[in-house]
């Protein structure tokens, strides 16, 4: 994605410090920093093959100018230590799959709710100027009223959501009780090039591009879909515009489509005969399954200037692009959590 001059004049230099650094959105938002001229430090979860993730995939120019730090959120020495000299803080790190919090909720809740805790006392500590605390539009559960405000209820229908809206709550306090500049952004359904087959999208992609049916789960959950440049987009808004600490907003497009009219859309895009079955183990059990999520942008739209530009077709071209060059990466035959 292209830096406007306001944002390359703001990042110009900072070192910043990205968790997460390694996934999905982590990757992309760091790729752009570099391009701002950030000094950038990426801290990633400790694995004995020094596996640097998704950041691997980062022009070699790029990836130059990445300081790599390997820990674990849950460590707060090494929380702390990876802090020291940064200014500015993405809190991207978290296990984000909910099917995997169905079947490991406690490493969910330590990872996401003691990873967060360990990261703003760090951050109170160090004297960040301002921590971008990232969120998931999980945590309102199946909409009550739509759009989906960010006064909506919260609502932890999985674990995962749960440990979220702990997450969350943990930064609105640190706001509260010791004016830790935090700013907290929740995403719609961000996808985009790199991402795995844990998300729909991938999924649809690579069973589409390799097989003549795809396995999915509830076809009739509806979803407000993001793509990666317009998320990251958001997070560089809420890292540098002044006096919006202690806010909450919403990064998602405003409109939502169901997961079996998405599968629809892919096969056309790919053009090839593609036949739609249900498989019952992507089901979520009956009281967690979040049937419909769209986001109310208004808040990002006045106070950030942010506003998606990116089209769910386009994003969906582009995404289809880079998954049949890096189809290796993908085992469609497997259920991933």
């Amino acid at each position: 994605m292209q830096v406007s001059s306001e944002e390359q004049q703001f990042f110009e230099g900072k070192k910043i410090l990205v968790t997460g650094g390694g996934g999905f959105i982590g990757s992309h938002l760091i790729e752009t920093l570099v391009k701002a001229g950030a000094q950038v430090r990426a801290f990633v979860r400790y694995n004995s093959r020094a596996d640097p993730g998704l950041l691997a995939f980062l022009p070699q120019q790029t990836s130059k100018e990445v300081e790599i730090l390997s820990g674990d959120l849950r460590d707060y020495d090494a929380v702390r230590q990876a802090m020291r000299g940064v200014s500015i803080l993405f809190h991207l790190g978290a296990l984000i799959s909910i099917p995997y919090s169905y079947l490991h909720p406690v490493e969910v809740v330590e990872t996401n709710v003691m990873g967060a805790l360990n990261i703003l006392m760090a951050a109170r500590e160090n004297g960040i100027e301002r921590i971008v605390h990232t969120s998931s539009s999980e945590v309102y559960g199946t909409a009550i009223t739509v759009p989906i405000a960010e006064s909506h209820p919260l609502q932890g229908q999985s674990p995962y959501s749960a440990s979220k809206i702990g997450a969350d709550k943990l930064a609105e306090s640190f706001y509260c009780a010791y004016q830790v500049p935090v700013v907290i952004l929740r995403p719609f359904n961000t996808y985009g090039p790199r991402q795995s087959a844990r998300a729909v999208i991938p999924t649809i992609i690579c069973q589409a591009l390799t097989r003549d049916y795809l396995q999915l789960g509830n076809l009739e959950a509806r979803r407000d879909f993001t793509y990666v440049s317009d998320t990251v987009s958001g997070f560089l808004r809420a890292a540098s515009i002044p006096g919006i600490e202690g806010q909450t907003f919403n990064l998602g497009v405003g409109s939502d489509v169901s997961i079996g009219n998405l599968a629809r859309e892919i096969i056309q895009l790919i053009g090839r005969p593609v036949e739609i079955r249900l498989d019952q183990q992507r089901l979520r059990p009956e009281k967690s399954e979040v049937m419909r999520l769209i986001s109310d942008n208004r808040l990002a739209r006045e106070r950030m200037g942010w506003s998606p530009v990116v089209d769910l077709q386009t994003g969906l071209q582009h995404t289809i692009g880079w998954i049949e060059q890096h189809l290796n990466r993908y085992r469609p035959d497997l259920y991933q959590v």
